[in-house]
């Protein structure tokens, strides 16, 4: 049975070409809890869900710019823009906003 947090899982490979375990990852957990939270199993704590549903929002936002298989080296590769830093490692410390502002800036060039 698929939950609406497996939706949005599935939402973010899909899009970003982000899987589980990098979500885990990003998410500060295991992939085994991100397995529970798709199968329904748990779910994730609120600030979790949070961040899932952001994550989300991002993976979609860079969708609108990118096929999922490029998506996917966007986030695992340093960016100038990003002083060299790849935006998976500043989503992981919490710094998904400058990541987005990153994707915004993507999105003005691409429909300029």
């Amino acid at each position: 049975m698929e939950t609406a947090v497996g939706r949005k899982l599935d939402s973010i490979k899909q899009t970003g070409g982000i899987s589980a375990r990098e979500v885990a990852q990003l998410l500060e957990t295991t992939p085994q809890t991100v397995s529970r939270w798709r199968t329904g199993r748990s779910a994730p704590r609120p600030n979790s869900l949070a961040r899932l549903l952001r994550l989300e929002w991002l993976a979609d936002q860079l969708g609108q710019v990118y096929e999922p298989d490029e998506a996917r080296i966007w986030l695992f590769s340093p960016h100038r823009d990003m002083e060299g830093q790849r935006p998976v490692d500043l989503i992981a410390s919490g710094r998904m906003d400058e990541v987005l502002t990153i994707i915004d800036r993507l999105q003005s060039a691409a429909y300029a």
